[in-house]
């Protein structure tokens, strides 16, 4: 049966047919050609193997385990659905079919849509990866690392550029460090009409090591395998961070081992292949490794990354939050830095790192300036209402 976009009724019979699926058209008498009919295929070829129609049938679709034959329907997902649907499709035939050996081949690489989640799944097989793939790995990456960097680097940017002047400002400026617009503005309510100036009662003016280190901050990032969109966000967060003259930016890796990457901050793809996705977790030793390179705790902002699931020891990782918190460091502890909300994690440890004002949640790369900034200025952090 042709179906009519102009009718309402016999489009809605088309979609249900296209989400159904199945030779027998599910009970639907709906029956497709031409461009709905690849589209089905391609669908059916992903969430039809090992399923069951109405009919009773089972459908017998499926990529199989051929290079050419995946490298086409990875064509053809981009020819039928827009750039997000693909993502979610490639994310899905990695995990249902186990496609992930097949990434290993560049050819392969070079067909998929590069997304945050392709990029974590390659740095998981990093290990495993054949020199002549490295380097096609490393070109995807690189395109997903500038993508988002063009995306976030300037909002980070000025957002905390405008947190570190507002905690440098001084309300005792010398003349060569008074901020006049700021200090005008300030001031209006005492402008003299008859002598046509204002009478500064407050001067706003910032300190003269302005062009100076005003903040540490340290990103201590868990690289469990649950945890791979967040590292690769926080990695691209770091490099904005340690581009930017007033803040001193260090990043810490860890599972059961500790690694500081700050030397490759210049490039978060350097720093993305030196992380090992996957392993236990010992958040103790990382703050730990942590906690021994803090000069500076009232300046200081110390960011854990982790859905905080501790293979260490829990009362010491506790202690060594208290101690930090109560020398003036600045603690925040994101559950996830990614767009897909907060993921599995322990409850009981959120609960106490929350008892002791280091309260845990999900955060969303757009809410990540927000959140330093409000860390840099020692105010409350913007906590979204569904963490």
């Amino acid at each position: 049966m042709a179906t009519d976009p102009d009718d309402p009724a016999r489009e809605r019979l088309r979609r249900w047919r296209l989400v159904l699926g199945g030779e027998q058209a599910d009970g639907t008498g709906c029956a497709l050609s031409g461009r709905d009919a690849a589209m089905d295929a391609t669908l059916a070829a992903l969430y039809g193997k090992g399923d069951k129609a109405q009919s009773g049938r089972e459908r017998t679709a499926g990529l199989g385990a051929s290079a050419p034959s995946v490298a086409r329907w990875l064509g053809d997902i981009r020819t039928y659905f827009p750039s997000s649907v693909v993502q979610v499709m490639q994310r899905d035939a990695i995990d249902r079919l186990g496609l992930a050996a097949l990434l290993l081949e560049p050819e392969m690489l070079e067909a998929v849509e590069a997304d945050v989640h392709l990029v974590g799944t390659l740095l998981s097989l990093n290990k495993a990866m054949p020199e002549t793939t490295k380097e096609t790995a490393r070109a995807v990456v690189r395109k997903v690392v500038d993508d988002l960097e063009k995306r976030l680097a300037t909002r980070t940017r000025a957002t905390l550029t405008g947190a570190l002047d507002r905690s440098a400002r001084v309300s005792r400026p010398r003349h060569h460090d008074i901020d006049w617009n700021r200090t005008v503005a300030a001031n209006l309510k005492h402008y003299l009409p008859e002598h046509r100036t204002i009478v500064p009662e407050r001067l706003i003016g910032y300190s003269r090591s302005a062009r100076s280190v005003k903040k540490e901050v340290i990103l201590c990032i868990d690289q469990s395998g649950s945890m791979a969109a967040s590292v690769v966000y926080a990695s691209v967060f770091g490099a904005v961070l340690a581009s930017m003259r007033s803040i001193g930016t260090r990043l810490v890796v860890f599972d059961t081992a500790v690694a500081d990457l700050t030397d490759q901050l210049d490039d978060p793809v350097d720093v993305l292949f030196g992380t090992q996705l996957g392993g236990g977790t010992d958040i103790n030793r990382a703050l730990a490794y942590c906690q021994s390179r803090i000069s500076r705790p009232a300046e200081t902002v110390v960011v854990l990354i982790s859905d905080l699931y501790e293979g260490g020891i829990r009362d010491e990782m506790l202690k060594r939050v208290a101690a930090m918190k109560a020398s003036g460091v600045q603690f925040v502890t994101l559950l996830a830095l990614s767009d897909e909300g907060a993921p599995a994690y322990d409850r009981e440890h959120a609960a106490a790192l929350a008892a002791l004002g280091a309260p845990a949640f999900a955060c969303t790369p757009d809410l990540f300036p927000e959140v330093m900034a409000a860390a840099l200025e020692k105010r409350p952090l913007p906590i979204p209402d569904t963490a």
